[in-house]
């Protein structure tokens, strides 16, 4: 294996479309990556919002959201795939002996996991839970080859995730912010650079 095929792995990285990219979904989206293997990739869109904000969700899923802090915050758009169902992000609870506390959850390298069970939900609503949650109706998966190929035709910038810019962040300024952890502004990227 030569040094330029050795693999990448965009675990617990940002994707950020870049400004050419004219895709409903993807357009100006910032895709937090969750699992990236040889097999394939996984990750969360973090800034497109649904219209429904989590006491809603949690209300159709007969649970009764009791957390104030969350009551503003909305259900994203986490992509195209499985958009029924639902994903957590959320930082690592340590069950003990690296078990997470909840029954279906990925552990991402960098200290985050993501769990689709509804115990997480659950917890959240009796108050308790992760302190800072995202959460996400469907996700982004790309097959074998699919994510490094899409990155080659130049639709995707990478960068080393920030959870701050996944919890604290407004959803507004995610795209600007994610750029700008690669020192770029998207302006610098436009398609229409150049003409007069």
């Amino acid at each position: 294996m030569t040094a330029d095929s050795a693999p990448i792995n965009l675990t617990n990285h940002f994707l950020i479309a870049m400004p050419g990219l004219n895709d409903e979904l993807f357009g100006r989206s910032v895709v937090f990556m969750c699992e990236h293997s040889e097999r394939g990739a996984l990750g969360l869109v973090i800034n497109k919002p649904s219209d429904i904000l989590l006491p809603g969700l949690f209300a159709k899923v007969d649970l009764v959201l009791g957390r104030d802090d969350l009551r503003d915050q909305p259900v994203f758009q986490g992509g195209p795939v499985q958009t029924e169902r639902g994903f957590v992000l959320h930082e690592a609870i340590d069950a003990g002996e690296g078990e997470s506390v909840y029954a279906s959850t990925l552990s991402i390298p960098g200290g985050l996991e993501m769990t689709t069970s509804r115990d997480v939900l659950e917890a959240i609503a009796s108050g308790a839970g992760p302190r800072k949650v995202f959460v996400s109706l469907g996700y982004a998966s790309w097959g074998e080859g699919q994510l490094e190929s899409e990155i080659t035709e130049n639709s995707w910038l990478t960068v080393a995730a920030d959870p701050a810019l996944i919890f604290d962040t407004p959803v507004s300024q995610r795209y600007e912010k994610a750029m700008g952890l690669l020192g770029l502004a998207p302006w610098m990227l436009s398609p229409d650079a150049g003409h007069a």
